[in-house]
């Protein structure tokens, strides 16, 4: 039972980098696979006064298909933006005791 993901980008073609980096933030949520069947992460390249940032959103869905979002993470690494969004995922599941339906709550 594994957990799936789709990754989009916006403002940005993406890269090889980011997805291997997101692949390897994805492993970290496996033990939590009995209550998320997947996630959305949605990477977007923002320019402003101090350059190009990049915008990571990430969605989680539970087995019985509920959207739970996480916070956003800026950055203007977006491995760093990434792993900041896995993190808060991560931190959420543990807290919720691995039940992310408790979430929505």
């Amino acid at each position: 039972m594994g957990i799936g993901m789709q990754i989009v980008y916006f403002g940005f073609a993406g890269a090889a980098p980011i997805e291997a980096e997101a692949a390897v933030q994805l492993l970290r949520l496996e033990r939590f696979a009995t209550s998320i069947s997947g996630c959305h992460l949605a990477i977007e390249a923002m320019d402003d006064a101090r350059g190009r940032r990049y915008d990571a959103r990430l969605d989680l869905i539970t087995r019985n298909n509920d959207l739970v979002p996480m916070p956003h993470f800026t950055n203007a690494d977006p491995e760093a933006a990434v792993r900041a969004a896995f993190d808060c995922a991560e931190r959420a599941l543990t807290n919720s005791r691995g039940d992310a339906a408790q979430l929505l709550h």
